[in-house]
């Protein structure tokens, strides 16, 4: 597993999702670096971590929240952990403060689940043609459609550079480095039989424990995945969370209004 470790003081442990990995957060760290040590892996199979064979590795979520665990105790982090979470580094998160919730002192969320599919949400179809067809399959590894899609999709408020575009696919330039971006869309956890399912309702059971723990939601309107139902969710299971929004920004919000997003999360960071 390949991390950053910048900057010294309380832990902020930023968790990526699909299809990006930890230069999503660049800006965000270069921010806090000077007052907090800023941990950010990328997920197996992901950035510049290891890519192995589905032989190798099963790419669960078990093994992603066993993964942050190992991480984690490796560093040997003494004091309690702020969690910033985006896509699916939300439920792999959370499944960690789950099993932990004594180590967490923050919970910064954007654009990102805890929970399951929300009742009023549909599950998208460009996500079931990846999750259950080998059509979708085909072209999420042989034609990098979802990574490529991504990096369109997910700004609403102004294209991505072309040099920030390229680099959120560097890492996925083989069929077979894209095999964790295909794993993440075929292992969300939709109904009981599903691996994972238990951790999502073990997460939702755990949410009373961060009653005390302060939350901060951080949303783009526009994302056509997480959205709208999916904060609703987090503002249920945390009635005293902040939250912001943006009705013109999409999945990627950290590229579309960085410059309003990360000033608001170290405000948050230093009055908490």
């Amino acid at each position: 597993m390949s991390y950053l470790d910048e900057g010294t003081g309380e832990p902020v442990l930023m968790l990526h999702g699909n299809p990006t990995w930890s230069f999503y957060y660049r800006h965000l760290v270069l921010a806090l670096r000077g007052d907090y040590r800023c941990i950010v892996p990328d997920h197996i199979g992901c950035g510049l971590s290891d890519k192995p064979t589905a032989a190798e590795y099963d790419f669960s979520l078990k093994s992603r929240i066993d993964d942050l665990e190992a991480l984690i105790g490796s560093l040997k982090l003494t004091e309690k952990i702020t969690l910033v979470v985006q896509d699916w580094g939300g439920m792999i998160g959370m499944g960690y403060a789950a099993r932990h919730p004594d180590r967490i002192r923050r919970i910064v969320a954007t654009n990102t689940g805890c929970t399951r599919l929300p009742k009023f949400k549909g599950f998208p179809y460009s996500l079931w043609l990846g999750r259950n067809t080998w059509l979708g399959a085909w072209l999420i590894l042989k034609r990098n459609t979802f990574c490529k899609a991504a990096a369109s999709w997910c700004v609403t408020r102004k294209p991505l550079a072309a040099d920030v575009r390229a680099m959120y696919l560097k890492p996925y330039d083989t069929p077979a480095h894209r095999l964790a971006v295909l794993k993440f869309v075929q292992t969300i956890p939709l109904k009981p039989t599903d691996a994972g399912y238990d951790i999502v309702t073990g997460v939702e059971a755990s949410a009373p424990k961060f009653a005390a723990v302060p939350v901060q939601l951080l949303w783009g309107l526009k994302d056509f995945v997480f959205d709208k139902h999916f904060l609703a969710e987090w503002q249920r299971l945390f009635p005293h969370a902040e939250t912001t929004t943006w009705p013109d920004c999409g999945h990627y919000l950290l590229e579309d209004a960085g410059d309003e997003v990360i000033p608001a999360i170290a405000a948050f960071l230093k009055r908490t």
